[in-house]
């Protein structure tokens, strides 16, 4: 009886923890995200309300679009959100569906690759430091963990996002 009653105190003590980064949200619809480089700001949209802001640090080539794998920048045009990673080595992350056919067919014509797995994430579970200086992914749009929960909560995905300059 003793084992059985342990065994469940760990499940408990396991799912509490899980459930603390997943959040849930009820409030209305995200239906899109603008991102401005410019003002390093993510908007979360319902329509033309704006639900929530962030502060948001880029690639460590913020100026620019991304147009090459390993160029340190972010993209820029208009994307969607195309899956989200409960497991990835930052806090969370939601993908976003750069390269899009233009950026593919730019990046050939120049005879290098796009380049790909850009999301909005969290602080990277390993190698905090990193995270403490101003534009500091590889082309990614990070933000603070407590603010990756709250948004992987509340944006699905399809969610349309515009990445502007």
């Amino acid at each position: 009886m003793k084992r059985r009653t342990f065994g469940l105190g760990l499940v408990a003590l396991a799912l509490s923890a899980c459930a603390s980064k997943f959040r849930t949200y009820r409030g209305p619809a995200v239906t899109g995200i603008v991102v401005n480089k410019s003002s390093s700001m993510m908007y979360l949209l319902n329509e033309r309300d704006v639900l929530k802001a962030y502060k948001v640090n880029f690639g460590f080539a913020p100026a620019g679009p991304k147009q090459f794998e390993g160029d340190g920048k972010t993209p820029e045009g208009a994307y969607f959100i195309n899956r989200r990673n409960p497991n990835s080595a930052f806090h969370l992350s939601l993908g976003i569906s750069y390269p899009n056919e233009a950026d593919v067919e730019f990046a050939k014509a120049q005879g290098k690759r796009p380049g790909g797995d850009i999301f909005i994430h969290g602080q990277p579970n390993t190698n905090k430091k990193a995270s403490r200086q101003k534009n500091w992914t590889a082309g990614c749009i990070a933000v603070k963990n407590r603010e990756i929960e709250d948004i992987y909560a509340m944006v699905r995905d399809g969610t349309p996002i515009t990445i502007y300059a």
